[in-house]
């Protein structure tokens, strides 16, 4: 919307200030600036607010608006005087305004920086957090035009308003005066605010979702008038399904005699119906879209599931389309799933909806599953229907213009039915907020992912997205910190998911493995070596064990308390006349739903080889186990494996609900995880099944996954045994050192940045020389060793005279730096013999000291040479990295990854994680370094990052790490004016 003539033009329309929101019901709404074309609309939105709305608002009665009122409320300078107002389908339902005051109270300009607030909303719509979001955004704006507290008058009755205030987070102030409270509220966010203000987005989103998923009618727009075609196609999956709410079918070309089509009301429109419609499925040609969206948004229609292809998969010209699509949505307050979506699917029994093409509906179960692909969803529902696993929910969103993985995320973390979050995703439109949900998500369920479209270098089609330049090793070590179980394919997924929602997390590596194949044994044995398991060494039941026995050996595993998990290997029976019988899987499997009954809550899996009915059999408890009085410790209450006890969120906060722990700092590499007991399996009270056909009945164990392989087996418990490691660490967060306070110079490094910047020619920021970065790091405690140019030998000898001798001269030329294998660099060099001596060698072998850009530097102590670096991503934020210097991160890729701001445990973790840590800890008998001083100085460049985002890359290299302290030979840092944050800052839905 622009601005018109009368507006200042000092101030143009700020429309970086309209935003998408979703509101506490899960309904959408714009918010936007008001302009002097909103007068009727503002006209009309005051006719419709009660009177005791407006007598709150104006402290007395105050029928109408005046022209005097509506031009003064319509016109603004977008400085001094703002205006907001929320809208549906065009049409004002709140506003709120700002009027900049001085001390007196009296209008005026900065620099004061108070302002007066004050907001109306439609009493048809009061209760849906319209007042709360209308603050965040307000609070926004006034804070971008310098003012850092609102003052606001409010009635003693009006406890509405009062709430929307006290509960928003922000310092505030309140009295009594002349028959009002007076409330002031200082505008800088406070972690109390931003816990609000995420706790809002959270219980948001997941309604909006949730609204989708279990609509009480649902109308398919598109059905077709015979069999066939993708409307129908999903009229009869939902009545195949048993959909518990109304259906109805709509088709503008029906015939005005057709009352019915398979048994369900056919109407021309949803004008039609004459009762209310939740969701609507769109599935006619992409030019007829907009006629239904229209006649969805004009009738109430809470969501959309658009099937219909030729959007952004098609080019810009269908990119501009879809943004249209979710422009004409959102103004009618309704949330899109698609375009070119598969549909959605709800195994609750109260709902039993089966919106998409899918021609079987699951089996119920634990696993809440999202793909961005129809053809992988396609895969992964068959996949799950063959292992007898059964789903929550299935969201298939296409090209994923609107409802994203982080809604899905936002949905799963409170939904009771779902245990494990399986998504598929090929782009991540919001990295900051997914790591940030998947990390609350990860703490009470798992996340399991599979990112596709890794390598391409291109965003995939019909996806736009911010584009990411940090390598996907990179993406896959911050989903890791996050808690996310990322996997390569979706089978692995999907093997991962089955013993996630069926089975208890395993308490640490430690796997016993048991069966009737020796062979089976080993190859079981070597797959746990090579994924970082600890296994015993197999029991081997021989060929002539019967389904006692291995009930036998599986409880006798289960009690053993130096065991975490419990790997059953078998193969057929050898019968009498030397064939093998292979109808024994449905006795074996009783006789191991047995003994998993009443043993300890361990993971327990099984690798057959073409044993029939086995999986088959083992799964049987899966589809309806999960449903009745639950035997397993469910994914949301796992830690119990690990501690007795827990925490609970705090309310709107961003902290979840994580299990009790002592904080103790990393392990090193290798050292074995401590032992921790295990509760009893089965619930208390509840009888032991005794049979398969028991356990389905949802009064016997969960389901024990099967794998084809050991391999597969045994890389789903090697991610189970990494996540329920990360949980018992996350239930205690990380600290920051309060040290670091003591010796860190914010102020001065600000002010050296902002000087910097200020003489920068080049808008994109500068890089800074080696005085100027050695004086930046030095306002956070980081010591660079100095280095002095040694244009010519006199030079040299120079320089060593004033640093002491041994020194060490080296080039700096971009082709030769850091690279001591092509003979740019001299060691311990003792006196001005052998200085001159080595750089006489130096220009003869490499070349002209113009060239060379040589140096001297004095010596450091031996240690470990190794790389820091800082890096700030647009869309992914901070990232701290770390790895030995040379081959193994440069060749090799050896380097580990951090989100920042860094804790001591991401510190200590950190230099862990790389595969060539063993190096830092006394490798091959040599002496371990001071791995504390590494992990200080990982801490105070995260700090310099995080407080500065001007600091858009640092690199600190060589750091040489000694058993005693370590010093920084080389450091680069560049500055920039800091990009832009789509984390921060009011609620809003993206636009793509």
């Amino acid at each position: 919307m622009e601005p018109t003539p009368e507006q200042s033009p000092h101030h143009a329309y700020p429309d970086h200030w309209e935003a998408d929101v979703v509101l506490r019901d899960g309904g959408t709404a714009r918010i936007r600036p008001i302009t002097t074309d909103d007068a009727e609309r503002l006209v009309s939105f005051y006719e419709q607010v009660s009177d005791e709305s407006k007598y709150y608002r104006f402290f007395a009665p105050y029928p109408r608006l005046s022209d005097r009122d509506v031009h003064r409320f319509t016109h603004h300078d977008y400085v001094d005087r703002v205006g907001l107002a929320v809208t549906i389908g065009g049409e004002f339902i709140g506003t709120v305004r700002y009027d900049r005051i001085n001390d007196q109270g009296r209008p005026a300009s900065a620099p004061a920086d108070e302002a007066e607030v004050a907001f109306l909303v439609q009493d048809a719509h009061q209760g849906r957090g319209v007042a709360s979001a209308l603050l965040e955004h307000i609070a926004a704006v006034a804070r971008e035009r310098g003012i850092r507290r609102f003052a606001a008058e409010v009635l003693p009755a009006n406890n509405k308003m009062i709430k929307v205030f006290r509960d928003g987070g922000y310092t505030q102030r309140r009295s009594f005066e002349d028959g009002s409270v007076h409330l002031t509220l200082d505008l800088e966010p406070t972690e109390k605010s931003l816990a609000v203000q995420r706790g809002r987005e959270q219980r948001a989103e997941a309604r909006s979702v949730q609204r989708l998923l279990a609509p009480g009618s649902v109308a398919v727009i598109g059905t077709g008038r015979t069999p066939g075609g993708v409307g129908r196609t999903v009229l009869r999956n939902l009545l195949a399904a048993g959909y518990t709410g109304r259906t109805y079918a709509v088709n503008r070309a029906f015939d005005e005699r057709l009352t019915t089509l398979d048994g369900v009301p056919a109407h021309r429109s949803l004008g039609e119906i004459g009762e209310q419609v939740d969701l609507a499925v769109i599935a006619v040609p992409a030019h007829r879209v907009p006629e239904a969206v229209a006649d969805c948004g004009e009738h109430g229609v809470q969501g959309l599931v658009v099937l219909s292809a030729g959007y952004a998969e098609r080019g810009a010209e269908g990119r501009e389309l879809q943004r249209e699509l979710v422009r004409q949505a959102r103004s009618y307050g309704m949330r899109i799933i698609g375009p070119n979506a598969f549909g959605i699917i709800n195994t609750a029994e109260s709902v039993r909806l089966n919106a998409s093409l899918a021609p079987e509906s699951p089996a119920r179960g634990r696993i809440g599953l999202f793909t961005q692909s129809g053809a992988i969803g396609i895969a992964l529902l068959s996949g799950l229907h063959r292992r007898g696993a059964g789903l929550s929910s299935f969201i298939s969103a296409g090209n994923r213009a609107d409802v994203s993985g982080n809604d899905f995320l936002q949905y799963s973390f409170e939904d009771p039915d779902t245990d494990v979050a399986l998504l598929y995703l090929e782009s991540l439109g919001n990295p900051r907020k997914f790591t940030r949900l998947a990390r609350r998500t990860a703490a009470v369920k798992p996340v399991v992912v599979v990112k596709g479209a890794r390598h391409s270098g291109s965003t995939p089609p019909g996806h736009a997205v911010p584009v990411s330049r940090i390598p996907d090793a990179t993406v896959s070590a911050l989903m890791r910190q996050a808690g996310v179980i990322r996997v390569d394919t979706v089978t692995e997924m999907v093997d991962a998911g089955l013993l996630l929602a069926g089975q208890p997390l395993p308490a640490g590596p430690r796997v016993a493995i048991l069966g009737n194949s020796e062979s089976l044994g080993l190859l079981t044995y070597d797959a746990c070596l090579a994924e970082g398991l600890r296994p015993r060494p197999p029991i081997d039941l021989t060929t002539a064990a019967s389904p006692q026995d291995f009930r036998d050996a599986l409880a006798e595993a289960l009690a053993d308390g130096t065991c975490d998990a419990v790997i059953v290997t078998a193969i057929p029976w050898v019968g009498e006349n030397g064939e093998a019988e292979t109808g024994d899987g449905q006795v074996l499997a009783t006789a191991l739903h047995k003994a998993v009954a009443g043993g300890a809550a361990k993971p327990v899996a099984v690798v057959h080889v073409e044993i029939g009915g086995l999986a088959e059999a083992l799964a049987a408890a899966s589809s309806t186990a999960a449903l009745g009085p639950r035997t397993v410790t469910p994914a949301a209450d796992r830690t119990r494996a690990a501690t007795s006890s827990s925490t609970a969120p705090v309310p709107g906060s961003d902290a979840p609900a994580a299990p009790k722990a002592s904080s103790a700092p990393a392990p090193a590499p290798g050292a074995p995880a401590a032992p921790q007991a295990s509760p009893t399996r089965a619930t208390p009270g509840a009888p032991e099944a005794s049979s398969a056909a028991e356990a389905a009945t949802g009064h016997g164990p969960g389901r024990i996954p099967a794998y084809p392989a050991a391999e597969r087996a045994v890389r789903a418990l090697a991610e189970a045994v990494k996540y329920a490691q990360w949980r018992r660490q996350a239930a205690v967060p990380g600290k920051i050192p309060e040290f670091l306070d003591d010796t860190i110079d914010e102020p001065g490094a600000a002010a050296l940045i902002e000087a910097q910047l200020a003489t920068a020619p080049d808008p994109r920021g500068r890089p800074l020389t080696h005085d100027e970065a050695r004086e930046l790091l030095g306002r956070y405690g980081i010591a660079v060793r100095p280095t002095l140019p040694a244009p010519d030998p006199e030079a040299a000898v120079a320089a060593a005279a004033r640093l002491g001798y041994p020194v060490a001269l080296k080039t700096t030329a971009p082709h030769l730096r850091h690279r001591a294998d092509l003979g740019g660099v001299r060691l311990d060099v003792a006196d001005e013999e052998a200085l001159r001596r080595a750089y006489g060698e130096l220009t003869d072998l490499l070349g002209k000291p113009a060239e060379l850009l040589p140096v001297v530097q004095a010596m450091a102590p031996r240690g470990v040479d190794t790389v820091v670096r800082a890096s700030i991503d647009a869309a992914a934020g901070a990232v701290l990295s770390f790895g030995l210097a040379g081959a193994p991160s440069e060749l090799l890729g050896d380097t580990a990854h951090r989100l920042v701001p860094a804790t001591d445990r991401d510190a200590a973790e950190l230099i862990r994680s790389i595969r060539a840590a063993p190096v830092l800890f006394g490798w091959r008998g040599s002496a371990p370094v001071d791995t504390a001083a590494l992990e200080e100085l990982l801490l105070r460049l995260s700090r310099l990052v995080d407080d500065h985002p001007e600091v858009v890359s640092v690199a600190l290299e060589p750091v040489v790490v000694a058993p005693h302290g370590l010093t920084v030979l080389g450091a680069s840092v560049r500055l920039a004016p800091p990009p832009a944050r789509n984390d921060l800052g009011p609620r809003r839905l993206p636009n793509y």
